[in-house]
């Protein structure tokens, strides 16, 4: 029988992966380790169990190659695995290419982890997600929008091709584990990249969760809850809307009818929506957030018969008559041209909205009085002879040579965003300079537009 402690609190860990999973000698485990305190605490809590059941456990990590530490921590945690007779697979990241570090870091190691299951032919793939993790997860698409599912953060079990996502500390806090660890002496390294402020979710960690802690000292179980009472209503709407889906989405074409889409119930037709989403981007599904979503109905609901708008990864999303389609881009782009009213989102996922307050006052936010300029505005790709009048100047200067002065490279220029008003005068060029429209703020004014250089956030 293996060991428990009392009162520890691992043991509704250990009593799930035990009882619930019912591990046994032909499972084989593979675990996504980087080292740290929540990894080794699982791993260690599996070595355990292991010893009443010999199970097969593979440990996989990642070299993130990112910091002179990283190369020290694949050696640690390689010599740990020694010790105690488990199998170790690693890949080091050579380089990065996406401009969101986390997002493009978490494809390649899930790619990496679900190549170690196909080796090994695991039955289980674990991560060290924990309660804490959940909490920053479900709060931090609260802040950026998201689906209804997307809202309930990550569940503890998920069945994927061949084989199960585990998370089996969802259930405790992070200020457990480290306890947890202490007390039975648990080696693990620590990731100095945590404490930078710079990433959004560290920003969470340190601000956000002491506070909830002091107000709530059980916070991760009440997220928890929370996050199952959403998955449970959720899985059943979307029973009701697979079977919608079937109906109104046609795979092959990428397309729908739009009548019969309005047919449905709302909350329906934003589930049908989302699949349709989740079917075309599938891993790259955190690159869609609910203004994607909005920006769809605009469309649907648009009296042009004719129109259409981008999604991120070069989606375009087309009405023709009564029909919606998605398209992805092959060919490269050379020039586009979006109305804008109350958002373009731009070929590359960045995006222009129009909002009603923002304290900034730099080269990405535009002020204007709509009676100074004809409507509607559009933005488009610069054009031969574009023309600015800048800000604080009496003449005017050409596009192209604003782009020399401010060093933007030659390949950014032709797609870099021009907004014109209906006479085609150019009132902005978002993210570099302004034109004599905008409006300082203690100006009359009743537009503002915001570019978002990050696209997404």
């Amino acid at each position: 029988m293996v060991q428990y402690f009392l009162g520890d609190v691992m043991d509704e860990v250990y009593h799930y992966l035990e009882r619930n999973l019912g591990l046994n000698q032909e499972d084989i485990v593979v675990l996504g380790c980087s080292g740290g305190p929540d990894s080794m605490a699982l791993l260690s809590i599996l070595v355990s169990l292991r010893k009443k059941t010999p199970f097969s456990i593979i440990c996989a990590h990642v070299n993130h190659n990112v910091r002179k530490e990283s190369a020290q921590e694949k050696e640690f945690l390689e010599n740990w695995c020694q010790e105690h007779d488990i199998s170790f697979e690693s890949m080091t990241i050579e380089h990065y290419g996406d401009d969101n570090f986390h997002n493009e870091a978490r494809m390649i190691r899930y790619r990496f982890f679900e190549g170690v299951v196909q080796k090994y032919q695991a039955n289980y793939l674990m991560t060290a997600h924990h309660g804490d993790d959940l909490v920053e997860t479900i709060l931090m698409r609260l802040v950026r929008g998201s689906t209804f599912n997307g809202y309930a953060g990550f569940q503890r079990e998920i069945q994927e091709d061949g084989y199960r996502l585990i998370r089996p500390l969802i259930s405790v806090s992070k200020e457990e584990i480290l306890r947890f660890n202490e007390e039975h002496h648990i080696p693990f390294v620590i990731d100095s990249s945590n404490e930078k402020d710079k990433y959004t979710r560290n920003r969470y960690r340190k601000y956000v969760l002491p506070f909830l802690r002091e107000e709530e000292p059980k916070y991760c179980e009440k997220f928890l809850k929370f996050s199952r009472t959403l998955t449970k209503y959720s899985d059943y709407i979307d029973r009701l809307a697979k079977q919608e889906y079937k109906k109104l989405y046609e795979e092959d074409k990428k397309s729908f009818y739009i009548s019969k889409f309005l047919e449905i119930d709302f909350v329906l037709q934003e589930k049908v929506l989302n699949s349709i989403l989740a079917s075309i981007y599938q891993d790259d599904l955190m690159l869609i957030h609910d203004r994607h979503v909005q920006l769809i109905y605009q469309l649907i609901q648009s009296k042009k018969k004719n129109c259409f708008a981008y999604l991120p990864n070069q989606i375009k999303v087309v009405k023709s008559y009564d029909v919606l389609s998605f398209q992805r881009e092959s060919a490269q782009l050379s020039s586009y041209e979006i109305e804008l009213s109350e958002s373009a989102f731009l070929p590359n996922g960045k995006v222009i909205e129009r909002v009603e307050y923002c304290e900034t006052n730099g080269n990405d936010v535009c002020r204007l009085d709509s009676t100074d300029i004809c409507l509607p505005l559009s933005v488009r790709t610069r054009k031969y002879g574009d023309r600015i009048a800048l800000k604080g100047t009496n003449g005017h200067r050409k596009v192209k040579d604003v782009f020399i002065d401010c060093k933007i490279p030659m390949q950014e220029r032709e797609l870099w965003p021009i907004v014109v008003d209906a006479t085609n005068t150019v009132v902005w060029i978002p993210g570099i300079k302004k034109s004599k429209f905008n409006k300082q703020k203690n100006e009359k004014y009743d537009i503002i537009l915001k570019y978002d250089q990050g696209g997404r956030k």
